[in-house]
């Protein structure tokens, strides 16, 4: 492809660095494709794509434990992996098949290429594409570095909405999966259970949807007291050493005597599980947004006997459009929930931020604004 068919708003002058991880834990800033001289000459674009300047990308959770861990279930780091798939970004160049957006949208990305041709994708449910690529799964790399090549279908339009609140799309998308599914009614007393990003996001969402009273756990005061400042009514329950029936009465307690209807478990860890099945009403429902260990102790004959429904989820689809309305309306306020900035050449001590409890972050954002 001649540089002469594709359009660029600038001639990226930057190399195109981002953040490599590997199987032996290691954390690293490197050069990464496409080449800034590719971008440059726009040699790189496949039909089909434009290349977005990546300007925010958000921490998530699992980017922490590739790096930490080197696996999250089945999906394995197995050689030098670049992390992220929370990111907003600029277009600057668009291949000619390329006609919904131009050089100069604001755009944020859904990290996801799908196949289009089996039956999640055809009855559409893409988030269970039997052959999905999702950015910063292994082997697929992610989306923190200076540019990417993406397919345009999964870059969202933005308008004037900051970089910042773009990047915060994809948690917002996952929070509103769950509402859907989970099907949070006007007055349903909803139980959150983690009051990490996606638990704090699903109580603004809960909150926004007319839910209470809602009530939500952790076992860190800071986030806490973190969850109380941008949703004041909610009621916070501080987890302590205890079985999850003990725990679950606490929780009712913490209700005011009230069973939930639903609860939202949003950390994946397997006493805040059961907890939640013991708290819900009977026909209630525990809803598991959160990842967790392959195989858990559940606790069946509660379930069984109350006729407890278990839902669980995996991704996104078909949410991004209504997390834009959402932001770009002021019905969920995103701004307060990034308190750590660094630019992408600090991206190391952004992540020991993020991986670090003592640090207080909730989100950590990686910027390239320049």
């Amino acid at each position: 492809m001649s540089s002469t068919t594709i359009e660029t708003v600038v001639k990226p002058s930057k190399a195109n660095i981002a953040v490599f991880t590997n199987p032996a834990h290691k954390l690293w800033i490197n050069e990464a494709e496409p080449t800034v001289e590719d971008v440059q000459k726009g040699e790189s674009l496949k039909p089909g794509e434009v290349t977005v300047a990546i300007k925010s990308t958000g921490i998530c959770g699992s980017d922490v434990h590739f790096w930490h861990a080197g696996c999250i279930g089945p999906m394995i780091v197995e050689g030098d992996h670049i992390l992220g798939h929370e990111s907003a970004g600029q277009v600057i160049a668009v291949h000619p098949s390329v006609t919904h957006l131009k050089v100069g949208d604001r755009v944020a990305i859904e990290p996801n290429i799908i196949c289009n041709e089996c039956e999640p994708c055809l009855t559409g449910r893409y988030n269970g594409c039997e052959k999905v690529q999702f950015l910063s799964t292994p082997p697929v790399p992610g989306l923190l570095r200076r540019y990417v090549n993406h397919p345009a279908i999964w870059c969202h339009k933005i308008g004037n909405m900051s970089y910042e609140n773009g990047a915060m799309l994809e948690p917002l998308s996952v929070a509103l999966a769950g509402m859907q599914r989970a099907g949070v009614n006007l007055g349903d007393p909803v139980l959150i259970c983690g009051a990490g990003p996606i638990g704090l996001i699903t109580l603004l969402c809960c909150q926004a949807a007319g839910a209470c009273p809602l009530v939500i756990t952790d076992i860190d005061e800071g986030r806490l007291k973190f969850a109380k400042e941008i949703c004041p009514s909610v009621i916070t329950h501080k987890v302590e050493r205890a079985s999850p029936e003990e725990s679950a009465k606490k929780i009712v307690e913490s209700f005011g005597g009230i069973e939930p209807s639903l609860a939202i478990e949003c950390t994946g860890v397997e006493s805040s599980i059961a907890a939640a099945v013991w708290a819900v009403k009977f026909g209630g429902k525990v809803f598991i947004t959160g990842v967790g260990k392959n195989e858990i102790n559940f606790p069946f004959m509660r379930a069984s006997t109350r006729e407890v429904d278990v839902q669980l989820q995996y991704r996104y689809c078909n949410t991004w459009p209504r997390a834009i309305r959402l932001v770009e309306n002021g019905v969920v306020d995103l701004s307060k929930l990034v308190t750590h900035r660094f630019k992408l050449e600090d991206a190391l001590e952004a992540f020991n931020t993020a991986a670090d409890p003592k640090t207080g972050a909730i989100k950590v954002q990686i910027q390239s604004l320049d």
